[in-house]
């Protein structure tokens, strides 16, 4: 096992494979969109399974692959394929936002992948376009069934909640109540350009203004359902809950098939149960999601011998903050790190 400066077991890697989406959403970009990394600064397939075979004897048993969106980088089944492949990797996932998942979940289910996290944050057409700036709703709910289909287990929805954009949260719950899903409420988190007050204009600037706390989000919910008869929410015991590397906190409707639950990063953040580091798809080691601290594996990767990566992969495990940084905003996006 592997453990940072701090004692906590560090068993999981998000891997980035891609800074590049086929969506521009508001939380993660701004309207122009961001500029992408040149192909050879961004690592190679053979680079990020050296780095994950190497961090797998470091104590990591579960990979998580994302981007950008994943599924736009050609060969992503093939990848999957060699990572399953590596002795002692317990599981691999993918964080996705579904458009191409019709296309690809029957591949990377028989490739080996266990699981799908989708990005969702809307079930009203006209607010996830909005969100999305220009996404069809319907390419992620075919998507989410494709996922279905061919079995992951769990699939799960993520949803980011932007106070000022009027989400039907209530709408996610009664879909937990009639598929096997587990959807997160994850709070807007201010990963990149961060202001403390302005303008509602969802140019890819985080504001305090649109933060939503886990405990109104499931407030608000109860209230939803109660006026639509339904309810009350029942909080789910941990261990009970859908199998994952995550830190939700899970409640269900009487009788539901699914759950809905809360990722409250900025209220009532959870590094103490912290178990990750990133790589992002320029080959950085980030030890923490709101520091802007990172290990440069990219260099060494391509110039430097296994005992070297394996140092950075140390030296990113001694450099995990106890807990986040008292500022808000950082200075890459989410897209450029790896949702």
């Amino acid at each position: 096992m592997a453990h940072d400066s701090h004692g906590r077991t560090i068993d999981y890697l998000r891997i980035s494979v891609t800074d590049r989406c086929n969506l521009r959403c508001v939380y993660c970009m701004p309207p122009e969109g961001v500029e992408w990394k040149s192909w050879e600064d961004i690592l190679t397939f053979e680079e990020i399974e050296r780095f994950a075979s190497i961090a797998v004897k470091h104590g990591i048993g579960k990979i998580r692959l994302t981007g950008g969106e994943p599924l736009v980088r050609k060969g992503l089944v093939d990848h999957v394929r060699r990572l399953k492949a590596i002795t002692g990797l317990e599981s691999i996932a993918l964080t996705t936002n579904a458009i191409l998942l019709p296309k690809y979940a029957e591949q990377l289910r028989d490739a080996g992948l266990s699981r799908v996290n989708i990005s969702l944050d809307s079930l009203d057409a006209d607010v996830y376009e909005k969100m999305t700036r220009g996404g069809r709703l319907q390419d992620a709910l075919d998507g989410l069934d494709a996922a279905l289909a061919v079995g992951f287990k769990p699939v799960k929805l993520n949803v980011v909640v932007v106070r000022s954009l009027e989400q039907d949260l209530a709408a996610f719950a009664k879909l937990a109540n009639e598929r096997p899903i587990h959807v997160r409420f994850i709070e807007y988190m201010p990963v990149g350009e961060a202001v403390a007050v302005g303008a509602r204009g969802h140019q890819g600037a985080w504001t305090e203004a649109d933060h939503m706390p886990a405990d109104e989000i499931i407030e608000g919910l109860d209230r939803a359902l109660a006026a639509q008869g339904l309810g009350p929410l029942e909080a789910v015991h941990k261990g009970d809950g859908p199998e994952g590397w995550g830190p939700a906190r899970y409640f269900t409707l009487p009788g539901a098939v699914g759950t809905v639950g809360v990722i409250s990063p900025l209220s009532r953040h959870f590094c103490g149960e912290c178990n990750r580091l990133r790589l992002t798809a320029d080959g950085r080691v980030r030890p923490c999601l709101f520091s802007d601290t990172e290990f440069d594996a990219r260099n060494v990767l391509r110039e430097g011998t296994d005992q070297e990566v394996s140092e950075v992969i140390l030296a990113a495990l001694a450099g995990k903050p106890e807990a986040p940084e008292q500022r808000r905003g950082t200075t890459r996006r989410m897209s450029q790190i790896g949702g």
